[in-house]
Protein backbone atom coordinates (compact mmCIF):
# COMPACT_ATOMS: atom_id res chain seq x y z
CA UNK A 1 0.00 0.00 0.00
CA UNK A 2 1.55 3.57 -0.52
CA UNK A 3 2.59 5.67 2.07
CA UNK A 4 -1.25 8.26 2.93
CA UNK A 5 -0.01 11.99 3.19
CA UNK A 6 -2.89 14.14 4.11
CA UNK A 7 -2.65 18.00 3.27
CA UNK A 8 -5.27 19.41 5.88
CA UNK A 9 -4.96 23.16 5.23
CA UNK A 10 -7.21 25.94 3.78
CA UNK A 11 -7.48 27.81 0.16
CA UNK A 12 -3.76 28.10 -0.11
CA UNK A 13 -3.94 24.08 0.12
CA UNK A 14 -6.96 23.84 -2.00
CA UNK A 15 -5.50 26.24 -4.18
CA UNK A 16 -7.20 29.25 -4.59
CA UNK A 17 -5.79 31.61 -7.60
CA UNK A 18 -6.43 35.08 -7.02
CA UNK A 19 -5.45 36.01 -10.45
CA UNK A 20 -8.78 34.42 -11.86
CA UNK A 21 -10.68 33.94 -8.94
CA UNK A 22 -10.46 30.57 -9.55
CA UNK A 23 -8.41 27.34 -8.60
CA UNK A 24 -4.43 26.81 -9.65
CA UNK A 25 -4.64 23.31 -12.23
CA UNK A 26 -2.97 19.62 -11.33
CA UNK A 27 0.22 21.42 -12.94
CA UNK A 28 0.24 24.03 -10.56
CA UNK A 29 -0.90 23.02 -7.03
CA UNK A 30 1.54 22.40 -4.54
CA UNK A 31 -0.64 19.56 -3.81
CA UNK A 32 0.31 17.87 -7.09
CA UNK A 33 3.41 19.04 -7.25
CA UNK A 34 4.39 17.35 -4.30
CA UNK A 35 2.78 13.83 -5.48
CA UNK A 36 4.73 14.38 -8.76
CA UNK A 37 7.80 14.50 -7.00
CA UNK A 38 7.18 12.20 -4.48
CA UNK A 39 6.10 9.29 -6.94
CA UNK A 40 4.52 6.18 -7.09
CA UNK A 41 4.93 4.96 -3.36
CA UNK A 42 2.97 8.37 -2.26
CA UNK A 43 -0.64 9.09 -2.10
CA UNK A 44 -0.77 12.72 -1.46
CA UNK A 45 -4.45 13.61 0.05
CA UNK A 46 -5.84 17.44 -0.71
CA UNK A 47 -7.80 18.37 2.17
CA UNK A 48 -7.71 22.05 1.56
CA UNK A 49 -10.76 24.29 1.88
CA UNK A 50 -11.33 27.67 1.31
CA UNK A 51 -11.95 29.40 4.62
CA UNK A 52 -11.09 26.98 7.25
CA UNK A 53 -9.96 27.81 10.55
CA UNK A 54 -7.99 26.03 13.77
CA UNK A 55 -10.98 25.38 15.30
CA UNK A 56 -12.93 28.84 14.82
CA UNK A 57 -16.92 28.42 13.49
CA UNK A 58 -17.34 31.03 11.06
CA UNK A 59 -20.62 32.73 12.01
CA UNK A 60 -21.37 34.04 8.38
CA UNK A 61 -19.90 30.43 6.73
CA UNK A 62 -20.44 26.98 7.69
CA UNK A 63 -18.41 23.78 8.01
CA UNK A 64 -14.81 25.83 8.53
CA UNK A 65 -13.66 24.43 11.54
CA UNK A 66 -10.95 22.13 10.84
CA UNK A 67 -11.18 20.28 14.19
CA UNK A 68 -15.18 19.63 13.59
CA UNK A 69 -13.96 17.89 10.51
CA UNK A 70 -10.82 16.47 11.53
CA UNK A 71 -11.83 13.01 12.73
CA UNK A 72 -14.03 11.99 9.81
CA UNK A 73 -11.13 13.17 7.55
CA UNK A 74 -8.30 10.85 8.96
CA UNK A 75 -10.35 8.17 9.01
CA UNK A 76 -12.02 8.09 5.50
CA UNK A 77 -8.13 8.15 5.10
CA UNK A 78 -6.71 5.50 7.17
CA UNK A 79 -3.85 4.54 7.07
CA UNK A 80 -2.20 7.45 7.54
CA UNK A 81 0.99 7.67 7.53
CA UNK A 82 1.22 11.90 7.73
CA UNK A 83 -0.81 14.50 8.82
CA UNK A 84 0.51 18.24 7.39
CA UNK A 85 -1.05 21.03 8.49
CA UNK A 86 -0.78 24.35 7.20
CA UNK A 87 -3.80 26.63 8.85
CA UNK A 88 -3.65 29.89 10.82
CA UNK A 89 -4.65 32.36 7.79
CA UNK A 90 -8.31 32.89 8.22
CA UNK A 91 -8.27 32.61 12.06
CA UNK A 92 -6.79 36.32 11.87
CA UNK A 93 -9.68 37.48 10.82
CA UNK A 94 -11.15 40.52 13.31
CA UNK A 95 -14.10 38.28 13.69
CA UNK A 96 -12.99 36.03 15.81
CA UNK A 97 -10.94 38.45 18.03
CA UNK A 98 -8.35 35.67 18.13
CA UNK A 99 -4.20 36.56 18.30
CA UNK A 100 -1.60 34.70 17.42
CA UNK A 101 -1.44 32.70 20.92
CA UNK A 102 -5.01 31.76 20.95
CA UNK A 103 -4.34 30.66 17.06
CA UNK A 104 -2.00 28.98 18.60
CA UNK A 105 -4.27 27.22 21.17
CA UNK A 106 -6.72 26.01 18.44
CA UNK A 107 -3.22 24.81 16.97
CA UNK A 108 -2.80 22.46 19.59
CA UNK A 109 -6.99 21.43 20.03
CA UNK A 110 -6.07 19.78 16.30
CA UNK A 111 -3.10 18.19 16.77
CA UNK A 112 -4.32 16.82 20.31
CA UNK A 113 -7.24 15.78 18.48
CA UNK A 114 -5.35 14.16 15.81
CA UNK A 115 -3.07 12.18 18.07
CA UNK A 116 -6.27 10.71 19.97
CA UNK A 117 -7.51 9.45 16.46
CA UNK A 118 -5.29 6.37 17.09
CA UNK A 119 -6.99 3.94 14.76
CA UNK A 120 -6.23 5.85 11.64
CA UNK A 121 -2.88 5.69 12.14
CA UNK A 122 -0.57 3.02 10.61
CA UNK A 123 1.09 0.62 13.36
CA UNK A 124 -1.01 3.58 15.64
CA UNK A 125 2.15 5.81 15.66
CA UNK A 126 0.72 9.49 14.48
CA UNK A 127 2.94 11.58 12.54
CA UNK A 128 2.11 15.41 12.48
CA UNK A 129 4.09 18.21 10.32
CA UNK A 130 2.84 21.72 11.64
CA UNK A 131 3.64 24.34 8.59
CA UNK A 132 3.81 28.11 9.18
CA UNK A 133 1.43 29.50 6.54
CA UNK A 134 2.99 32.22 4.37
CA UNK A 135 2.44 35.90 6.05
CA UNK A 136 -0.43 37.95 4.92
CA UNK A 137 0.54 41.55 3.16
CA UNK A 138 0.20 44.53 4.91
CA UNK A 139 -0.83 45.74 1.77
CA UNK A 140 -3.95 43.12 2.12
CA UNK A 141 -5.54 46.59 4.17
CA UNK A 142 -5.87 48.32 0.33
CA UNK A 143 -7.55 45.68 -1.76
CA UNK A 144 -10.89 44.03 -2.19
CA UNK A 145 -10.90 41.38 0.63
CA UNK A 146 -9.89 44.28 3.66
CA UNK A 147 -13.27 44.40 4.70
CA UNK A 148 -13.81 40.89 5.54
CA UNK A 149 -10.82 40.00 6.93
CA UNK A 150 -10.92 43.03 9.00
CA UNK A 151 -8.26 45.05 11.09
CA UNK A 152 -4.99 43.60 12.06
CA UNK A 153 -4.32 40.40 10.12
CA UNK A 154 -0.93 40.84 8.97
CA UNK A 155 0.17 41.47 12.09
CA UNK A 156 -1.70 38.38 13.68
CA UNK A 157 0.45 35.85 11.25
CA UNK A 158 3.30 37.35 11.76
CA UNK A 159 3.31 35.99 15.39
CA UNK A 160 2.06 32.38 13.96
CA UNK A 161 5.53 31.31 13.37
CA UNK A 162 6.61 31.63 17.10
CA UNK A 163 3.44 30.12 18.48
CA UNK A 164 3.78 26.79 16.00
CA UNK A 165 7.53 26.39 16.40
CA UNK A 166 6.87 25.96 19.88
CA UNK A 167 3.85 23.72 19.77
CA UNK A 168 5.48 21.57 17.35
CA UNK A 169 8.40 21.55 20.36
CA UNK A 170 5.86 20.78 22.77
CA UNK A 171 4.11 17.79 21.13
CA UNK A 172 6.80 16.05 19.32
CA UNK A 173 5.47 17.56 15.56
CA UNK A 174 7.88 18.19 12.62
CA UNK A 175 7.73 22.11 11.44
CA UNK A 176 8.01 24.07 8.65
CA UNK A 177 8.08 27.95 8.17
CA UNK A 178 6.24 28.88 4.94
CA UNK A 179 8.02 32.02 5.26
CA UNK A 180 11.64 30.32 4.90
CA UNK A 181 11.37 28.38 1.95
CA UNK A 182 8.50 30.17 0.02
CA UNK A 183 10.73 33.27 -1.43
CA UNK A 184 7.75 34.88 -4.07
CA UNK A 185 5.37 37.46 -2.27
CA UNK A 186 1.99 36.59 -2.06
CA UNK A 187 -0.31 37.51 -4.94
CA UNK A 188 -0.62 41.32 -5.37
CA UNK A 189 -4.71 41.16 -5.85
CA UNK A 190 -5.37 40.05 -2.38
CA UNK A 191 -1.66 39.85 -0.53
CA UNK A 192 -2.39 36.34 1.05
CA UNK A 193 -2.77 33.58 -1.65
CA UNK A 194 0.14 31.77 -3.23
CA UNK A 195 1.43 32.41 -6.41
CA UNK A 196 1.64 29.90 -9.10
CA UNK A 197 5.73 30.36 -8.05
CA UNK A 198 5.01 30.13 -4.15
CA UNK A 199 3.19 26.81 -4.98
CA UNK A 200 6.43 25.39 -6.68
CA UNK A 201 8.75 26.39 -3.77
CA UNK A 202 6.50 25.04 -1.37
CA UNK A 203 6.10 21.77 -2.98
CA UNK A 204 9.77 21.76 -3.31
CA UNK A 205 10.36 22.51 0.25
CA UNK A 206 7.92 20.12 1.60
CA UNK A 207 9.33 16.77 -0.77
CA UNK A 208 12.56 17.60 0.89
CA UNK A 209 10.47 17.51 4.37
CA UNK A 210 8.56 14.51 3.83
CA UNK A 211 11.18 12.24 2.61
CA UNK A 212 13.49 13.41 5.59
CA UNK A 213 10.21 12.65 8.08
CA UNK A 214 9.65 9.40 6.84
CA UNK A 215 13.60 7.96 6.14
CA UNK A 216 13.54 9.36 9.89
CA UNK A 217 10.96 6.88 10.61
CA UNK A 218 12.06 4.16 8.33
CA UNK A 219 15.49 3.97 9.85
CA UNK A 220 13.69 3.90 13.37
CA UNK A 221 12.28 0.85 13.14
CA UNK A 222 15.01 -0.88 11.28
CA UNK A 223 16.74 -0.38 14.57
CA UNK A 224 14.05 -1.59 16.85
CA UNK A 225 13.99 -4.31 14.83
CA UNK A 226 17.16 -5.19 14.64
CA UNK A 227 17.44 -4.54 18.72
CA UNK A 228 14.12 -6.70 18.86
CA UNK A 229 16.55 -9.48 17.23
CA UNK A 230 19.59 -9.19 19.38
CA UNK A 231 17.47 -9.51 22.53
CA UNK A 232 15.81 -12.54 20.97
CA UNK A 233 19.21 -14.47 20.02
CA UNK A 234 20.48 -13.16 23.44
CA UNK A 235 17.03 -14.99 25.62
CA UNK A 236 17.72 -17.80 23.34
CA UNK A 237 21.59 -18.28 23.78
CA UNK A 238 20.54 -17.62 27.88
CA UNK A 239 18.07 -20.71 27.37
CA UNK A 240 20.79 -22.68 25.22
CA UNK A 241 23.27 -22.19 28.53
CA UNK A 242 20.75 -22.84 30.96
CA UNK A 243 20.00 -26.05 29.50
CA UNK A 244 23.53 -26.79 28.74
CA UNK A 245 23.92 -26.58 32.41
CA UNK A 246 21.26 -28.60 33.72
CA UNK A 247 22.54 -31.23 31.48
CA UNK A 248 25.43 -31.23 33.10
CA UNK A 249 24.31 -31.36 36.79
CA UNK A 250 22.34 -35.11 35.86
Amino acid sequence: MKKHIICFGDSNTHGYCAMNDGRFDENERWTCLLQKSLGEDYLILEEGLSGRTTCFRDPVFEGLSGLDYLYPCLMSHEPVDLLVIMLGTNDTKERFSAGAPAIGLGMIRLVKKAMATIDCWRDGKPQILIVTPQNIGKEYEHSNVAGTMGKGCAEKSQGLAAEYERIAGQFGCYYLDANEVVKAKPNDIDHMHLTAQGHKELAEALDKKIREILMQKQELGVRIEASYDKQKLSTSEDISQNSIAAGNLE
